[in-house]
């Protein structure tokens, strides 16, 4: 007799959890439902679930056997679903006790959270504000549902245009599938670049503070999921989001749908120019501030995350001191790692080469002085196939050189003991904030960063788009703990966001997203940022001047060979 045999389906299914465990439910209920049984053991407050390898919501039903991943706040993804929600959250609030007043969810803070501006009205005042963060708090204890559904694109964009949102109007005439996935809560609707919560009963770790004409919407971070972060208050790091604000005013491009306009209009030329004239105007500033202050300011420090383009800009900064009558010397801070057995490891054991003491800090002020004191030194070169520091070329600075340094630590006040601070002119640069989808929907600059990285990573290194994906975590761990602290310690900060530079680096990066394979964790980053990108209208990459900071990451960069002769010594 054949152990196989046709039946109906089991009322009941199970899922398979990474921990071996099984769970057993009804067919078709939530997969929430299932890890429900669960949460009391999970390190974090549960968002949502890997369902066979795909990123799902809550909600989503489990109709067939399953292996499952819990995602909570402490997980990347899960924290996106958070943030995500609570913006809607936000948006329903705010909606509902200032409709005559428009809501632009803008750039991140360090601390955790989002800076929000308000249009159409004075800015709030600490009475409203605190009224607008008590209506948020009483949606969320009325754990009202969000709701999930399809509308064609078409009565989409009517409701968008009916309700006053012409960006969202704007930006949904370029999307090529005739539908629309939307979100409702409490009668109000939006669309949103991803997953959100079943309902606002998870959203209850937030808080919102006055901040220069806004306000931010502060959320916790990944590290401890359920704590806001003391907030400090950025001043440069806000002055530099007002100025690309006016820079994205000047061009009248504020949005992607703008850029998008302008795409198909045939005007992105004239943007891309206007772009790179506002890079170069900036640098050109910071060049004559430091000329400026050229009697204090004996050695530039330039620190910034990765793929901020800080190669590309130390060396335009270079070009622009020059014309200033001052001629840098680079000082590479890559010599000055110890020997690698004494090099700090990390919480797995593994070598820590972003740690603070990987570098021999003391040599490097030793050398630092006897530079400036105008003596011969030697300095050091790190071998990296041995590990070992050897001994370097011998160099004596001419009068008047300018010594630069770039490097992860440049805004850290331990990296030279003993120098003097006020020696030192230190320049933080980064891709600060970028084009956002809409008012509500930002793009974020570490995706940004990172699809600079994989087209990078693949033209010049030969690493896959899924080697930079799985590397990206180390990346920003070490970012968080050694950059962004120290972030208000720059003299000047410099934006390398480039609002065109998405719609150029999509026809590169996509090909390179769709190999990774599927079921891999990198598969669901591969995804979302394949989403991201599918928002923007290609821009061909021959219309990026040579020069552009872009091109560090997109090849064919005047500056790629650009050198310095130190005392006859080319470098």
């Amino acid at each position: 007799m054949s152990k196989f045999k046709i039946v109906p389906p089991s009322e009941e299914v199970q899922i398979h959890l990474t921990d071996g465990r099984v769970i057993a439910g009804p067919r078709g209920a939530a997969v929430g439902e299932f890890l429900h049984v669960i949460t009391d053991e999970l390190p974090a407050p549960l968002m949502g679930a890997i369902v066979n390898g795909e990123l799902r919501e809550l909600t989503y039903p489990i109709q067939m056997e399953a292996e499952v991943k819990p995602l909570t706040l402490a997980d990347s993804d899960g924290m996106r679903i958070y943030r995500r929600s609570l913006v809607f959250l936000l948006e329903v609030a705010f909606d509902e006790l200032f409709p005559n007043a428009a809501l632009t969810v803008d750039h991140s803070v360090v601390t955790g959270g989002y800076f929000c501006r308000v249009s159409g009205r004075e800015p709030f005042t600490e009475a409203e504000l605190q009224r607008l963060e008590a209506h948020m708090r009483h949606l969320v204890e009325s754990n009202l549902p969000i709701e999930r559904r399809e509308l064609p694109l078409q009565e989409a964009i009517d409701y968008f245009a009916t309700h006053g949102h012409p960006d969202k109007v704007r930006l949904l005439r370029y999307r090529k599938k005739d539908y629309l996935t939307v979100y409702t809560l409490a009668g109000h609707m939006d669309y949103y670049h991803g997953y959100m919560v079943p309902s606002t009963g998870y959203l209850r770790w937030f808080g919102l503070v006055a901040m220069g004409h806004g306000f931010i919407l502060r959320f916790p971070n990944r590290e401890a999921p359920t704590d806001l972060r003391p907030m400090t208050r950025p001043s440069k790091l806000l002055e530099a989001f007002r100025q690309y604000g006016s820079w994205l005013r000047r061009l009248g491009i504020q949005t992607v749908g703008a850029l998008n306009d302008a795409v198909r209009e045939g005007r992105i030329r004239e943007i891309v120019l206007v772009a790179e004239a506002l890079h170069e105007q900036h640098i050109a500033e910071i060049a004559a501030r430091i000329a400026a202050e050229r009697d204090r300011i004996q050695v530039v420090l330039i620190a910034g995350p990765s793929s901020s383009g800080k190669t590309t800009f130390s060396k335009r900064l270079t070009v622009q001191l020059l014309t200033q009558g001052i001629e840098p010397f680079p000082l590479e801070l890559d010599n000055y790692f110890v020997d690698r057995e004494r090099t700090p490891r990390d919480e797995n054991g593994n070598y820590d080469f972003e740690h603070l003491d990987a570098l021999d800090r003391e040599r490097l002020t030793h050398d630092l002085r006897r530079l400036i004191r105008g003596e011969r030194v030697q300095l050091p070169h790190y071998n990296f196939q041995t590990g070992k520091s050897e001994p370097g070329e011998v160099v004596q600075l001419k009068p008047g050189q300018l010594i630069i340094m770039e490097g992860i630590h440049g805004l850290d006040p331990r990296l030279l003991p003993g120098f003097p601070q006020e020696h030192a002119f230190r320049i933080y640069a980064s891709a600060l904030t970028q084009l956002n989808l809409d008012c509500h929907n930002r793009v974020s600059t570490t995706d940004t960063r990172l699809i600079r990285r994989i087209v990078r990573d693949a033209r010049d290194r030969g690493y896959t788009a899924r080697d930079t994906i799985h590397r990206w975590e180390a990346v920003r761990r070490g970012e968080k703990r050694w950059i962004f602290p120290f972030q208000e310690q720059a003299d000047v900060m410099f934006n390398s966001a480039l609002v065109y530079e998405l719609a150029v680096l999509k026809p590169l990066a996509e090909p390179l997203l769709l190999q990774i394979p599927h079921g891999t964790k990198e598969h669901i980053e591969a995804k979302r940022l394949l989403a991201l990108l599918e928002w923007f209208v290609p821009v061909e990459r021959e219309l990026v001047p040579d020069d552009s900071l872009l091109r560090e990451f997109i090849g064919g960069s005047i500056l790629k060979n650009f050198l310095l002769w130190r005392n006859g010594t080319e470098h």
